[in-house]
């Protein structure tokens, strides 16, 4: 009998520990997670490589940097006339890089337009349009293939340029352009030419696959204006020379 009752008493606290176990709730902790669409790692790849871009520009002033600090030391103890000479030339070549001087000479003339076709790739209609990424895109090619000066539109391209969607058009050093955007730009035209057209370009995506219209035209004399707007200047950077910076 106290055999059966001490049963009985351990198959109840085992069923009151059990159903105690059972009623209550489980947590488990999840980890919150960012949703990804591909959009945003198109946007964050077109970054990337625009980053790359501005790296190797830089290495590139650095490097002619070096070679001007060389001709400054060649030029001591020259006379005055020959120091103005230099100090003029060298303003001159800040302004063409800086792009404040309209410049002339050999390269593209690139025209891309929306797919205007009744042909509609794919089942989303941004597929048939050109994107601010898009142009980034092509941008970032021409600059590999050696591009020394650009413009979109009639819109020169510079360091502080932005590209950016602006709703139907798009927005290049704030102002707005419309479809089809006109890029011109001055280079080796064989060059320039194969970073668009070539087999695997971006721009042989867009023309192959996504039906955009890419024209690309190899011209003699290619003119492109220079920055107009008055904001080209430094608000909080100030120069500073190397030794200081130590």
């Amino acid at each position: 009998m106290k055999l059966e009752v001490k049963n009985i008493v351990m198959i109840t606290f085992f069923s009151v520990v059990l159903g105690t176990m059972l009623s209550t709730p489980l947590k488990q902790e999840v980890e919150d997670y960012d949703m990804v669409t591909l959009s945003s790692i198109d946007s964050l790849k077109t970054e990337v490589e625009s980053l790359k871009v501005e790296v190797d520009v830089m290495e590139k002033s650095i490097e002619d940097k070096k070679e001007k600090l060389e001709e400054k030391k060649a030029l001591e103890g020259k006379d005055d006339a020959t120091l103005i000479k230099s100090i003029e030339s060298e303003i001159d070549s800040i302004k063409q890089i800086s792009g404040v001087h309209p410049v002339e000479g050999p390269g593209i003339r690139l025209l891309i337009a929306d797919n205007a076709s009744e042909e509609i790739v794919g089942q989303n209609i941004n597929d048939d349009i050109i994107h601010d990424s898009d142009i980034q895109t092509i941008l970032n090619d021409l600059k590999r293939a050696g591009a020394e000066a650009i413009s979109i539109n009639g819109q020169r391209v510079v360091s502080k340029s932005e590209v950016k969607c602006g709703g139907p058009v798009i927005k290049i050093n704030k102002r707005s352009s419309a479809n089809p955007f006109v890029i011109s730009v001055i280079g080796d035209p064989k060059s320039l030419v194969a970073s668009v057209e070539g087999k695997g370009t971006y721009g042989d995506m867009l023309k192959n696959v996504y039906k955009i219209k890419v024209e690309v035209e190899e011209k003699e004399k290619v003119f492109i204006p220079g920055y107009e707007f008055e904001d080209f200047r430094y608000l909080y950077a100030q120069s500073k020379k190397e030794e200081e910076s130590n």
